[in-house]
């Protein structure tokens, strides 16, 4: 996965808004629609701070404050003499797909905008949204836009001074309004298509890896999202007490742990990280206990908790006799009842592991795990994990349930950027005693509580393969035979018996295996030049062919000079190669779903080239494994990079499927990117987890579509249809996108096979395309299945997706 720049992501809206705006030279007629501005006349704030605004500096400087100059009343100043593109900005909650206008007064004196624009109000989420810029010495003058939220649910609002360049002299701002003026319009008419199918011209069978998922250490997809692990940094890497804030929110709106969540209760003063026999990593937290009714310990808050579930955990402790009782209290409320409570009665000098299950009597959002003793002496505490108890080895069972559903036949891990940092062996023996480091590509920590053993055991409980990426960035060629060893070798070799240490005595025998991640890219760890990495590509290779020789290696590819040397000098040192690609935001809907059909359809053409060209791969068949593939904008909700998806980002994933289809014979494997949380088809909360557009998507293909594609001929662009004969060849299937507002009447004629006039339909649509399914709420978008006669036109709703069965004879 490739690092996008904060540029790119801010351009998330880039065409998702109609604009009109306008400078008007007499006041406006009063609105009685809400303001939703906090404090849009700033007359609320304390000190030097209008309530709800903040200054921002993008780059040159200036001067802010918050003055009593405005039209009735306080508003806020900026000024340059140097030259300055800043603002005082503020962050407002929207409805996506929305109308909405924004409107304000500027007053300027001296203003000179040079390359810039002046004084006005700019979306930052969406940039071609702004109000025209006021400049010179203007009094108050009234200026407004209108526009369309898109897939925004916040958005950035700012007083801007400069604005893409460099402006001087002072302006004032009041009275900014934003009213929501409606839902989009939408225009829909009705129209008539027919599309033949041709049941005896078939091609190349649809390789079940197609539905592929790709997983990787990052954000909340593992911690936060598949496994079930409730607390931060339980094995303390972060020194406690913190002495900066626990968490900081980056630019996309991504929480980070950026400190230790964990407090003192009692004095802090006598908490300390000792190193001396610490129990994992460099420290582990000591108390030095008060005595009798003083407490001391150490809590974490802001856990979810439901009322009536059970929670299970342990604890490694080690201290005085004298510091007992130890009490792990699980706390739901303010109450002295409001707690259930775990007691440790005998302590050592020597670290021991305590279980414990505890239930919770309410439902919250901020409980808390408190570990606490009122003895006296010392208390150590090595390590904590709280789980819900109903977690299946380790993994959530709301996540696992719709990863059931999607049913994907193959799993990518552990990356992506991560897997170029990452050392294999920090995930394997007790997780206890497992190292905590920073992500070495990403931000936040890496707990190491999903190592190859917990992976493994996630494939065989979702029944899946697994298809592991080894290290080729700062990694050696013999990390990488060491982890095929440790994975596919017998019980007799060096890793087979270390494989044997932990747990696991039959080897694993995993098949597909990822030689390395983007190395073509400078944000990728390890990145060096095509021709060097060409021979650390072969001498990988080598050295894991020699541990098995029948793994199958999938190169890292990109289209262009990178891939064509890749396979002009290593085709035999590989059996598939690696491509990606991620597509942005697009206002027009039919233009949003393309542009993943002609990145498949690009990707696909370039290799054909290769074939054809190529001395290399006569008699050979390299087909691609598009590793990573997917939509990537927005705000981030669900953690780093966790987007939001809507019914528009559906209908994309439902054609690129059929575009991967049509090439059937030249796509092995499509591993969606990514499955849970960080630009996710599974989106989940601490206690709810939900099916995304996109993954609904994924999942009524993969239940419900064939396997072996026939000739559609379809004259009635952007409607995408595909077919493709069932397992059993008793029915045909189609796949049918409608990226359009419009209803279509489809006629089907049907050659080669006859069919019978009643149908099955499985369905998605959505009343909006952004429209979108959220964990915490009931399901706006859902798969409907019902019945169709097919010897008759089909109504093909407005912004759709379905899959008919049709059975033939």
């Amino acid at each position: 996965m490739r690092k996008r720049m904060v540029l790119g992501l801010t351009l998330t809206g880039l065409l998702l808004a109609f604009i009109s705006c306008t400078a008007q030279q007499k006041e406006a007629e009063p609105d009685d629609k809400p303001n939703l501005i906090l404090n849009g006349s700033f007359e609320q704030g304390s000190g030097s701070n209008p309530e709800g605004w903040r200054p921002d500096t993008w780059s040159g400087e200036g001067q802010f404050a918050w003055v009593k100059d405005g039209r009735s009343g306080k508003c806020v100043r900026i000024i340059s003499t140097q030259g300055g593109d800043i603002s005082w900005r503020q962050t407002v909650s929207v409805k996506p797909g929305t109308e909405y206008r924004l409107s304000a007064w500027i007053r300027t004196e001296n203003v000179v905008p040079g390359s810039a624009k002046g004084a006005l109000l700019n979306i930052h989420d969406i940039q071609p949204v702004q109000t025209p810029a006021v400049s010179g010495t203007q009094d108050w003058t009234p200026v407004e836009c209108t526009f369309n939220s898109g897939g925004n649910d916040s958005i950035q609002l700012n007083c801007l001074f400069g604005g893409w360049g460099y402006a001087t002299g002072t302006a004032w701002y009041d009275d900014l309004r934003l009213e929501e003026i409606g839902p989009t319009p939408i225009v829909s008419k009705t129209v008539n298509a027919k599309v033949t199918v041709d049941a005896a011209k078939t091609s190349e069978p649809i390789s079940p890896y197609i539905y592929g998922q790709f997983i990787e250490h990052l954000g909340q997809c593992i911690y936060g999202g598949i496994w079930a692990e409730m607390l931060e940094d339980r094995k303390f890497f972060y020194p406690v007490p913190a002495e900066s804030p626990s968490w900081t929110t980056t630019g996309e709106g991504a929480r980070v742990l950026s400190a230790s969540p964990w407090k003192p209760l009692g004095p802090k003063a006598n908490i300390v990280m000792s190193k001396e026999n610490s129990y994992v990593g460099e420290h582990s937290v000591q108390i030095q206990l008060a005595g009798p009714g003083v407490p001391g310990g150490i809590y974490q808050d802001g856990l979810w908790l439901q009322k009536g579930k059970e929670y299970s955990g342990r604890v490694i402790l080690a201290g005085d006799s004298s510091a007992t009782p130890v009490q792990v209290n699980l706390v739901w409320g303010k109450g002295s009842a409001q707690k259930a409570t775990f007691r440790i009665d005998h302590l050592s000098g020597t670290f021991a592991k305590y279980s414990f299950t505890l239930g919770s009597g309410g439902t919250t959002k901020d409980a808390r795990l408190e570990i606490l003793s009122q003895g006296h002496g010392i208390l150590r505490i090595g390590a904590v994990s709280l789980m819900p108890a109903d977690n299946i080895r380790g993994f959530r069972r709301d996540t696992l349930e719709l990863l059931k559903d999607l049913n994907s036949p193959i799993y990518r891990w552990p990356g992506g950027n991560f897997v170029s940092g990452y050392d294999w062996k920090d995930g394997i023996g007790d997780p206890d005693k497992r190292p905590t480091r920073k992500n070495p590509a990403w931000t936040g920590l890496e707990y190491n509580d999903m190592g190859i053993h917990e992976f493994m055991d996630f494939c065989a409980l979702i029944k899946t393969e697994p298809y592991i990426t080894v290290n080729t960035g700062l990694g050696s060629v013999e990390m990488s035979a060491e982890e095929i060893e440790y994975c596919n070798g017998s019980p007799d070799t060096p890793m087979g018996k270390l494989r044997v240490s932990n747990g696991r005595v039959e080897p694993w025998g995993c098949k597909f295996w990822a030689v390395g991640n983007e190395m073509y890219g400078n944000w990728q760890l390890g990145n060096m030049p095509l021709a060097e990495y060409v021979k650390k590509h072969k001498a990988v290779v080598a050295a894991m062919r020699k541990v098995d020789p029948t793994i199958r290696p999938v190169a890292v590819g990109a289209v262009g000079e990178w891939s064509r040397t890749m396979m002009a000098q290593c085709a035999d040192d590989m059996t598939e190669i690696s491509e990606h690609f991620y597509c942005q935001s697009k206002a027009d809907i039919s233009a949003h779903v393309a542009q993943i059909v002609n990145e498949i359809r690009r990707i696909a053409q370039a290799h054909r080239e290769y074939r054809a060209q190529l001395d290399s791969l006569k008699g050979k068949n390299i087909r691609i494994a598009m590793d990573e593939w997917n939509y990537w904008y927005g705000k981030h909700i669900f953690g780093e990079n966790g987007t939001r998806y809507f019914v528009k980002d559906g209908l994309g994933i439902a054609a690129g499927l059929h575009e991967f289809f049509r090439n059937s014979d030249i796509y092995l494997m499509a591993n969606y990117a990514q499955t849970v949380n960080v630009i996710g088809c599974i989106k989940t909360t601490p206690t709810h987890a939900a099916m995304e557009t996109t993954g609904l998507a994924l999942q009524l293909y993969r239940q419900r579509y064939g396997v072996t594609p026939v000739e559609v001929v379809n004259p009635n662009p952007p409607l995408d249809v595909v077919a493709a004969w069932s397992a059993n060849r008793r029915a045909i299937t189609l796949g049918i996108v409608n990226p359009t507002y419009d209803r279509v009447l489809l006629s089907l004629e049907l050659s080669g096979a006859s069919m019978e006039a009643q149908a099955r339909i499985w369905r998605i649509n959505g009343q909006s395309p952004y429209d979108y399914n959220d964990p915490e709420e009931q399901p706006k978008v859902t798969i409907l299945e019902g019945k169709v006669t097919v010897d008759r036109p089909m109504e093909i709703r407005p912004l759709s997706i379905q899959v008919v069965e049709i059975p033939v004879r």
